[in-house]
């Protein structure tokens, strides 16, 4: 995606650092607040892979043109690259203790921030013998440790997906989430990407297997959060429109009949006292309007909230859709 915030290691687009203070001058004025998040697994905001670059392995493949696996078998150089978690590091410090050039304020000190978050879904990236388990969660760790000593104010999030994102492995997802630097277990879901529910024009069978399998996800993780004494935020979870069209004119029905089944989880959580606090849905799009002419992302489209190595409207909620009313009704109501 471009514009790029960090250009190289330690060079930064001064423009989009403002805008960026911008942004947080406008969340504080709406009484609202942003997770941050530092890095990301996947490719389409550099993250790992251009870490990896900038210290001198080769390109990083691209999923949809290398192979999913040719990506896989790259990151597993992440955790063992020292001076790539290095350059993290630095960008780490320069972002979590940086002062916003409006207001003065330091971000440590801004209530518009929410969570400091580790990494977008950060995955050990294992391959065969080579087990990166433990160097993932020192890096987790470390990486956690280093922000709460420039930031004494605000929350911690590791941005896992769970169990999926720690390779099925409950006794990592515990770990990464145990230390007490970290405040809250993240989990996202999302059933179509993990084959629950099919892209060939989805069918009533694909929504309530979603919503089975979906339910049984986040129960395999309320006894850790139980155990940690620590709450559950389902971060991430989306649902294509109906037909797995891109279109905005495009019915949503099992969409909203599957946000509907995670804002109940949360509602009904909160009632009965229990460790789901709250959710976030994959991804609000607004006025947006995606290209009739291509499906993914160009220079020059307008953002929606899909990234761009996927389909444009493809979990992206707009103004128009009936969704909103879903969303509308269960926040007048509950946390999500």
């Amino acid at each position: 995606m471009e514009p790029t915030l960090q250009k190289a290691p330690g060079e930064y687009d001064e423009t989009l650092l403002r805008a960026l203070d911008y942004l947080m001058v406008e969340l504080g004025r709406r009484d609202m607040s942003a997770v941050l998040y530092l890095n990301n697994a996947w490719e389409w905001s550099g993250g790992f892979g251009q870490y990896l670059m900038w210290a001198g392995e080769p390109p990083c493949p691209i999923p949809l043109i290398d192979g999913g696996d040719a990506y896989m078998d790259y990151m597993v150089r992440f955790q063992r690259n020292e001076e790539a978690k290095a350059l993290f590091r630095s960008y780490v410090t320069d972002i979590v203790s940086r002062t916003n050039t409006i207001t003065g304020l330091p971000y440590s000190k801004d209530p518009a921030i929410f969570s400091w978050q580790i990494c977008n879904e950060p995955r050990p990236f294992s391959l065969g013998e080579d087990d990166n388990r433990t160097l993932f969660a020192e890096w987790i760790q470390e990486t956690a440790q280093l922000i709460r000593s420039l930031d004494p104010n605000h929350m911690i999030s590791t941005g896992s997906e769970g169990k999926y994102g720690c390779e099925s492995d409950m006794t990592l997802v515990e770990l990464i989430h145990s230390y007490p630097e970290i405040d809250y277990i993240n989990i996202h879901i999302w059933p179509t990407n993990w084959g629950w529910s099919s892209r060939i024009n989805p069918s009533e069978e694909d929504l309530e297997r979603s919503i089975s399998k979906s339910r049984d996800y986040i129960e395999e993780h309320l006894p850790i959060a139980r155990r940690l004494g620590k709450p559950i935020i389902i971060e991430e979870f989306g649902y294509p429109r109906d037909g797995y069209s891109f279109s905005k004119e495009s019915t949503t029905e099992h969409r909203d009949a599957y946000y509907g089944f995670v804002f109940e989880q949360v509602k009904q959580s909160h009632l009965s006292g229990g460790v789901i606090a709250g959710c976030n849905f994959w991804g609000w799009a607004g006025l947006a309007e995606p290209s009739a002419e291509h499906d993914y992302w160009r220079k020059g489209d307008p953002y929606t909230a899909d990234p761009a190595q996927e389909p444009q409207g493809l979990f992206s909620v707009f103004y128009g859709d009936s969704t909103v009313e879903i969303i509308r009704k269960y926040s007048e109501t509950s946390t999500i």
